[in-house]
């Protein structure tokens, strides 16, 4: 028996956006199983978006697409469009050829890659810049209490200074207010 040649194939599989969002698991199951029975290598599986259907499909009106690259023999390609058609949980699928991608182009980032990756980046500037604000406030805050510490402390300060002048001054004007008392009492005499 021959041994079949294997092709690269890019798969655009839809699934219903609600089963999707209750059952990930169930559902990428239901993929990886049609393709095993295919005997298909699967190189890369994500999910590539949920959007809104242009028109219903087993009326469902949302759905989820899950991109695939798997290596298959082309003989067996109308075996997975059939299991596809007989599946509850597969919708629709798009099977391609993909010989001439380049392997930059399999694991081109998806919209919803995309999307999720500038979510986190807009995420993780808010968070920087509310750090920022936090440690600018903080850096404020220590300047206040330092100013006013400062400001008691100059302020003890000065009441130290006032009352050793005070003291000083008082030495002085007490000695001779005592003299002159002296020489009044001399000159009683």
């Amino acid at each position: 028996m021959e041994t079949a040649i294997k092709r690269l194939y890019e798969g655009l599989f839809l699934i219903d956006s609600a089963k999707a969002a209750s059952d990930w698991d169930g559902a990428i199951g239901a993929i990886e199983k049609v393709l095993s029975r295919a005997e298909a290598e699967v190189e890369t599986l994500s999910k590539w978006d949920e959007r809104r259907l242009a028109y219903d499909v087993k009326k469902k009106s949302r759905g989820t697409y899950i991109l695939t690259y798997f290596n298959c023999d082309p003989l067996k390609i109308t075996a997975i469009e059939r299991d596809v058609q007989l599946s509850e949980d597969i919708m629709r699928v798009m099977i391609l050829t993909t010989d001439r991608m380049s392997q930059e182009d399999i694991e081109r980032e998806t919209p919803l890659g995309k999307t999720e990756r500038l979510e986190k980046e807009a995420q993780e500037r808010a968070v920087a810049k509310a750090k920022e604000r936090a440690e600018a406030e903080a850096v404020a805050e220590i300047e206040t209490v330092v100013e006013v510490k400062t400001e008691e402390a100059e302020v003890e300060v000065a009441v130290e200074v006032e009352a050793e002048v005070e003291v000083e001054v008082q030495e002085p004007s007490s000695e001779p207010a005592e003299e002159p008392e002296a020489e009044t009492k001399e000159a009683d005499e």
